[in-house]
């Protein structure tokens, strides 16, 4: 469990920081700059919280990892069919680059959902 618990961190950490750097001075309301916060933020403390187990913090967690997964969805499929990069214009990274890097966390986040799932758990309350 130890293996999702730091992936969690890692990815939640990284989607924090990577919308801190994408959108510094780049004048983006602030509710697109927080909804990565949104979904790192939960990630990071459910996977904390982890370290004393208990049902409901396993449902948490995998919860955790199905509202990144969901949110990383909309993200990356819009950047990759969206023929006028608008979102090119409010961004310090290149737009092709940002697809690639949303895309892995987009996969990152399917496969942290499934490990959270099905990963073996200690018998606890």
């Amino acid at each position: 469990m130890l293996f999702w618990r730091i992936w969690a961190i890692l990815l939640g950490s990284s989607l924090m920081i990577g919308e801190t750097i994408r959108s510094w001075g780049q004048d983006r309301h602030p509710l697109f700059v927080l909804d990565d916060f949104f979904i790192g933020i939960p990630l990071v403390v459910t996977a904390l919280l982890l370290s004393q187990q208990t049902v409901a913090r396993r449902c948490a967690f995998s919860a955790a990892w199905a509202a990144t997964a969901g949110m990383l969805y909309g993200s990356f499929f819009g950047k990759l069919i969206d023929d006028t990069n608008a979102a090119a214009a409010t961004t310090n990274i290149e737009i092709g680059f940002l697809t690639a890097l949303i895309g892995a966390a987009f996969v990152s986040s399917l496969i942290g959902l499934v490990g959270s799932v099905t990963a073996r758990y200690p018998h606890s309350a």
